[in-house]
C-alpha cells in the first residue's frame, strides 16, 4: 500500500483532499510549508495523524481560502487559525494564522511526506512550533501530550536541536 493510499484510508477519504489542498496551493502561487505533526513526519518516523498543520503566506491566504471554498471545503475561523475541512474525508486542515509562523515559509524545502511531495518548515523551526504548542495552556491536555511527544521523536533524531528547548520541557524530557 503507497502512502497516499495509507494516509486516505486512515482518514475515511473518498476523495484525496491533501492533493487537492496541495493543487490549489500550487494554483495560487501561494507560499506555504507544513508544520505540526506531518511535518515532524518529515523528518523522523511517521506516526499517523488525521490534522495537517500548514501556514500560508499572508499574501496567498485569501486566494487559498476562495479556491478551498470553491472546491467544497467548509471554512472556519478561529484565534489564531483556520480550519479546513471537506465532506467525503476525516483529514482536517489547520491554517495557522499567527504571525510568529510566517518566516518558516522561506526556510522550508519539498519533501515527500507519505507519498505527497509538499514544502515543509526547517527542523528547528517544526521544533519551535510544537514548543510554542505545548508551551500554550489553552490547548487540551491531550494536545499537548501529543506536542511534547513529538518534541522527544525530534530530539531523539536530532540531539543537537535539545538546546533550544525551554528548561521546562527538557526536564519534562528527562
Amino acid at each position: 500500500m503507497t502512502g497516499k493510499k495509507f494516509l486516505n484510508s486512515v482518514a475515511n477519504s473518498k476523495i484525496d483532499v491533501l492533493q487537492i489542498i496541495l493543487n490549489i496551493l500550487e494554483q495560487t502561487g501561494s507560499g506555504y510549508c507544513v508544520v505540526g505533526g506531518l511535518a515532524v513526519n518529515a523528518y523522523v518516523e511517521p506516526v499517523v495523524s488525521l490534522d495537517l498543520d500548514i501556514v500560508v503566506g499572508d499574501q496567498g491566504l485569501n486566494d487559498v481560502c476562495k479556491e478551498a471554498a470553491a472546491k467544497g471545503f467548509k471554512i472556519e475561523k478561529f484565534e489564531h487559525s483556520l480550519n479546513l475541512t471537506k465532506a467525503g474525508s476525516d483529514l482536517r486542515f489547520q491554517v495557522q494564522t499567527d504571525p510568529r509562523y510566517q518566516d518558516f515559509i522561506h526556510r522550508a524545502t519539498p519533501k515527500k511526506v507519505l507519498g505527497y511531495k509538499m514544502r515543509v518548515a526547517a527542523v528547528e523551526d517544526v521544533l519551535k512550533g510544537k514548543t510554542w504548542a505545548y508551551l500554550d495552556k489553552k490547548r487540551r491536555p491531550s494536545k499537548r501530550h501529543k506536542d511534547l511527544a513529538d518534541i522527544a521523536r525530534i530530539i531523539e533524531a536530532y540531539p543537537r536541536l535539545r538546546r533550544q528547548l525551554p528548561g521546562e520541557i527538557d526536564r519534562r524530557l528527562g
